[in-house]
């Protein structure tokens, strides 16, 4: 199937901002770990065919019987991740057998079904593409305390996940990196390295990434029925 499209969804991550003992992508959200929110994003989504679960070296075994429990039919493989979010997704993507694949981060669970299928539409017409959001606070550049310049604020978009590339020129990408040592912030900055235009979608102000106490008090506050929400 030449337009199949499969997932990576990396949680592997051990950030320390949230201040838990637990990792951020395994805390419950109404009830449920953060990641399998995700998944099931893209568990329901029609497009996906194929997802790979990249997580921390020792809860694989957890995030399996969640994959069980919580009937996540499409997760192909459960992976240890690396040293690196560039590792996990490496591994991810060397399991992944689709010709597309979306990378997605395991702590974005409000992504939404027209943002996969926007992302995926762009990245079929133009080879690549991200979900991003314009900025909207005014953006420093400051060397030592001090600010050194303003860069012009209409230019500048905040990049989220998914990320939409063919599977095989994002597999090269991140098989160059590998060789020559070269650490990016996100999958696009590997595949503008080796020469691959990635289109920008409008995304949503809400597909937040959780990675903070403040972040999670935001999304339990977003995902509670209307008529639950107070102020």
């Amino acid at each position: 199937m030449s337009n199949a499209v499969g997932a990576v969804i990396v949680a592997a991550g051990r950030g320390t901002r949230m201040g838990t003992a637990e990792s951020k992508q395994y805390l419950l959200l109404r009830g449920k770990p953060i990641v399998v929110h995700t998944l099931e994003a893209f568990q329901r989504h029609e497009r996906i065919s194929e997802i790979i679960l990249v997580t921390g070296e020792g809860e694989v075994e957890r995030c399996k019987e969640w994959v069980q429990a919580y009937g996540l039919t499409k997760v192909a493989a459960v992976l240890p991740g690396g040293s690196e979010r560039q590792h996990s997704v490496h591994r991810g993507l060397k399991a992944l057998g689709t010709e597309w694949v979306m990378v997605h981060d395991g702590v974005r669970p409000f992504v939404e079904a027209a943002q996969i299928d926007a992302c995926f539409l762009e990245a079929q017409r133009t080879g690549a593409s991200v979900l991003a959001v314009p900025v909207k606070d005014t953006i420093k550049q400051v060397d030592g305390g001090v600010v050194v310049s303003t860069p012009d604020r209409s230019s500048l978009w905040a990049i989220q996940t998914p990320q939409t590339f063919r599977l095989s020129e994002l597999l090269a990408a991140y098989e160059s990196a590998e060789r020559e040592g070269f650490v990016g912030t996100d999958d696009s900055s590997v595949a503008e390295r080796s020469g691959i235009r990635v289109a920008v979608v409008e995304g949503s102000y809400a597909n937040i990434k959780i990675t903070t106490p403040e972040d999670l008090d935001f999304a339990e506050f977003t995902s509670k029925p209307s008529g639950e929400r107070t102020s």
